[in-house]
């Protein structure tokens, strides 16, 4: 059966559909260590140890698989630990493109990590073909993008960056994280892997940490699952059940969400103490027509510039019903200063050119009734 979304947010694929032996309909959480064997070499149920595999994250693991048209899916104890994962596919001296606009702790990870391995990254506009393709060189290797992107919304075209990516021999690495598989599929559209930090929509209640890897191909999929096994930063298994009921609401979630911020944004946009909302639904963001031909929405992110610093100090002090909070994509509407909370390891010129100043906030805005959000921005905005 060829089932729609909001059954596979459920029930997964049916060619994968498993039930335990006592039929559960939740399904169980293997909090287990290690696995028993009945001879040496051969286990009946074909696990050995937790970091290896587990049911419930192999469960887990087929779901977000089965939402973004995936041959292969491997979980993570974190955004960052999958993402790390996803560079230890490369070797010294091999150069990566890199969106210039993308989550602070990716540029960290370069800074700190990345570099010091031998590995060489380029931070560019993707948007821009034409600046990527004059960047490529022989030894580079992929091109890594967030789309829309960490906090300005950008929108690099996915089909035409493959196009050139293909054309090179590159490997094209998008993290789907903002629009989640409910709105867009990387894959679809030539990606080679796709990024989730499962902490955010796909979990959605703000209370646990993960993180995906999705690819097309097995052979990749069973290279990063030993990246995975070897480096140990596997997601555990109770938190790959939360996820797992997370995304259970995924698709009802991310609708309400998106209507909500048509709203918020549209709200935010004839504030007089307000200069820039950067909503990629807005008709006039420069990305949305590349956005509306290769997702099936907006999301729920949106980013705005107030009048001074002063403003936007106040309004994270005085907001009541929103909380002032690093993340998003939970049900609870989160307000974030990227400035000092998700990227104040980006060199602060880079952040100037980005336009990641003291004015912007970045708004995640979550499932309350929008005349309540929009009710406390609005006094939280009162002088």
């Amino acid at each position: 059966m060829n089932e729609q979304f909001e059954t596979r947010c459920i029930h997964g694929d049916a060619a994968d559909r498993l039930l335990d032996e006592n039929r559960s309909i939740s399904y169980p959480i293997y909090q287990t260590a290690s696995f028993s064997h009945i001879k040496p070499g051969h286990n009946a149920s074909g696990f050995d140890y937790t970091r290896e595999s587990n049911p419930t994250r192999t469960r887990l693991e087929q779901v977000v698989a089965s939402l973004e048209g995936a041959a292969a899916c491997v979980a993570f104890s974190s955004g960052m630990a999958a993402i790390s994962a996803v560079f230890e596919l490369f070797a010294p001296g091999d150069h990566i493109i890199c969106s210039e606009d993308l989550y602070g702790g990716v540029t960290r990870l370069h800074t700190f990590i990345s570099t010091k391995n031998g590995l060489r990254v380029d931070y560019l506009d993707t948007t821009d073909l034409s600046v990527v393709e004059a960047a490529v060189r022989p030894e580079t290797r992929a091109i890594y993008l967030e789309t829309p992107s960490n906090p300005m919304m950008n929108v690099t075209d996915l089909r035409k960056i493959s196009a050139l990516a293909k054309a090179h021999g590159l490997a094209l690495i998008v993290d789907n994280t903002f629009l989640s598989p409910y709105f867009q599929n990387p894959l679809a559209l030539g990606a080679d892997v796709v990024v989730h930090s499962g902490s955010k929509f796909l979990s959605g209640h703000n209370d646990t940490i993960s993180g995906f890897l999705c690819t097309a191909s097995k052979e990749l999929g069973d290279r990063l699952r030993l990246i995975s096994k070897t480096t140990g930063g596997v997601l555990a298994p109770f938190d790959s059940w939360l996820v797992m009921r997370g995304i259970k609401t995924l698709a009802i979630r991310m609708e309400r969400q998106q209507q909500n911020s048509l709203q918020v944004a549209g709200w935010l946009k004839a504030h007089p103490r307000i200069r820039e909302v950067y909503y990629v639904g807005l008709p006039e963001h420069p990305g949305h027509a590349v956005n509306a031909g290769q997702a099936r929405g907006f999301g729920s992110m949106i980013s705005f510039r107030t009048d001074t610093a002063e403003t936007a100090l106040r309004v994270l002090e005085r907001i009541k019903l929103i909380t002032f909070a690093e993340s998003l994509g939970g049900t609870e509407s989160l307000l974030t200063y990227p400035m000092v909370q998700t990227h104040p390891d980006v060199p602060q010129a880079m952040r100037e050119h980005l336009g990641i100043t003291d004015t912007l906030l970045r708004l995640s805005v979550g499932l309350e009734h929008p005349d309540d959000i929009i009710a406390d921005l609005r006094q939280a905005l009162e002088e």
